[in-house]
């Protein structure tokens, strides 16, 4: 089957056929682009929205991510991330493989083309020439046989005529031979060319035109396999990422299965335990019973009136951290606070503190670390005098030196505090500290027998029953931060919604329903200041008691 024969006479529509299937080359062309338009923007979107949900170094966000969960969905972002390459991957290669190969391809089709159909037209062109030659050849021989005609028919009728001359008779026969002769002539002529015509005009349609839309016919086949190669290259080009993608989403699978809800429960527990002892059972007060409320002059603990034995009271607070005193009220308010983190409960605090020590040796061991290379570079500078000088070292040696022994300070005395969190020292007050330190730079004895149960400006107390021996400083020297100050004025009420048992420093017990005086609002910590009168005032969790302000203290 071939266009040469079956196609002979449809030049016209052959051209208009290669022609659209060029343009649907161009058409599909124009398709890959988009195509690769669309994964680049897509791997794009994608990178933007890993990034977007990565989190902030040095933010509270990297905390969140020791939790198993937190870490699995950075893991699913990561993967996204590598998800997105394998778009871009796609893009590359179908721009390599198939926009470029294929563009390449239809410009030299466009050339072969156009190569093709001028040799066509160039055929066509020379058998239309022999087509007018044959024409005119047969017009001549037809007007030389009329014109024979009439010259035969002329003499004739000169030959009948007798009143004609013998030499007129004589002229009109040689002019008839002579158009017979012109027509014979004519007639070979004709006959010649129409025999090269013919014989052109086979060659035409039988060789010529065959040959060319044979060629063309190629041509098209080729066109047509090269769009189906490049189809089946699209499709390679997914498939060869499907693998990658493939492990990409096993990776996001296998984040998702390491979610681990025991361990994330565990961090919990670490990250919020205080450490402080469940409240004991609230003891009955027999109201019908006078009871005698006593007030201590330097100590809050004793401010409640609750009649408590205080064996009761130290059995189940002692050696706590309670950080509702005035002073830490203040420094909280400042946004401050004490440098041992005193006021923080005492598994907050020990986290803190090996925090800090683990931070201090991370430094102290980068000094290390830059000491020794200056030292060996010292020592190279000593060995080869030429490549630098010894003594330049020196001064920042000396530095070094300096800062690891503040840092190696810093280091022990947070250790020490750390030891103290976790008993394996006696827990040292902070009048204690003080005390210490003022007698050991006036040389003077220490002053002993001192109340064991004291409350520390930074908010810590203990009850330990072995600090006779250690060094207490006289109440004046810090009760007069508390007891010296005018009282608070009230500003406003409130009403108890559950019994509290404030077993702890700063804290005030309040029975349910009770009606009491708000002189501090809760300012963010979860802990309301109230009065019940002059001498018992302290601490309430907030979400205990219902409060209603005074309007005018509210706005003064």
């Amino acid at each position: 089957m071939s266009w040469g024969t079956e196609l002979w006479d449809q030049f016209d529509n052959l051209e208009k056929h290669t022609q659209w299937g060029i343009d649907v080359l161009e058409k599909y062309i124009k398709f890959v682009k988009e195509r690769t338009e669309i994964e680049i923007s897509y791997a794009k979107q994608l990178r933007n929205l890993s990034k977007k949900y990565q989190p902030k170094k040095n933010s509270k966000e990297e905390e969140e991510y020791k939790y198993t969960s937190c870490r699995a969905f950075l893991a699913t972002l990561n993967e996204m991330n590598d998800y997105a390459g394998q778009h871009e991957v796609i893009s590359e290669n179908m721009t390599s493989q198939i926009t470029a190969d294929l563009t390449r391809y239809v410009q030299e089709l466009k050339q072969e083309r156009k190569s093709h159909f001028h040799d066509g037209r160039k055929a066509q062109q020379h058998i239309e020439t022999f087509w007018k030659q044959l024409e005119a050849s047969k017009r001549r021989f037809e007007r030389d046989c009329k014109e024979a005609d009439r010259a035969q028919q002329y003499f004739e009728k000169m030959d009948a005529d007798i009143n004609v001359t013998k030499a007129d008779v004589e002229k009109a026969r040689q002019q008839a031979q002579i158009r017979h002769q012109m027509a014979e002539e004519s007639k070979g002529e004709y006959s010649s060319i129409l025999q090269k015509f013919n014989h052109e005009q086979h060659e035409h349609y039988h060789t010529h035109i065959p040959n060319i839309f044979q060629k063309i016919q190629e041509m098209e086949g080729r066109r047509i396999v090269r769009l189906g190669e490049c189809m089946k290259i699209y499709a390679e080009v997914d498939r060869k990422v499907i693998p990658i993608i493939g492990k990409c989403l096993d990776g996001i699978t296998k984040a998702a299965e390491s979610i681990d809800q025991k361990n994330d429960s565990r961090l919990v527990i670490e990250a919020f335990k205080s450490g402080f002892e469940p409240p004991g059972d609230v003891d009955f007060e027999d109201f019908t019973q006078p009871m005698k409320r006593t007030v201590s002059e330097t100590s809050l603990s004793n401010s409640r009136g609750d009649g408590k034995s205080e064996p009761k009271f130290g059995g189940k607070s002692k050696g706590k951290l309670w950080p509702f005193i005035k002073k830490n009220k203040l420094s909280l308010k400042l946004g401050g606070g004490p440098e041992d983190f005193s006021n923080l409960p005492p598994e907050q605090r020990r986290k803190k503190l090996q925090q800090k020590v683990d931070e201090l040796n991370r430094d102290i061991q980068k000094e290390v670390d830059q000491r020794d290379a200056l030292t060996k570079m010292k020592d190279v500078y000593i060995k080869n005098p030429q490549m630098g000088d010894a003594a330049s070292v020196d001064h920042k040696l000396a530095e070094l030196g300096q800062n690891m022994e503040k840092l190696r300070l810093e280091a022990q005395k947070f250790e020490g505090w750390l030891a103290e969190v976790e008993g394996r020292l006696p827990v040292r007050t902070e009048q204690t500290r003080r005390q210490s330190g003022m007698y050991e730079t006036q040389n003077t004895s220490a002053v002993n027998n001192c109340a064991q149960d004291r409350e520390s400006p930074d908010g810590s107390y203990t009850e330990e029953q072995s600090q006779e021996s250690e060094m207490k400083v006289p109440a004046t020297d810090f009760d007069d931060e508390f007891d010296d100050e005018e009282p608070l004025p009230t500003i406003g009420t409130c009403k108890a919604l559950y019994t509290f048992e404030g077993q702890n420093e700063g804290t005030i017990s309040v029975a349910e329903g009770e009606m009491l005086y708000v002189i501090e609002e809760d300012k963010g910590d979860g802990w309301t200041r109230i009065r019940r009168n002059e001498d018992e005032e302290g601490y309430v969790p907030t979400s205990y008691v219902e409060v209603y302000l005074d309007k005018n203290a509210k706005d003064s």
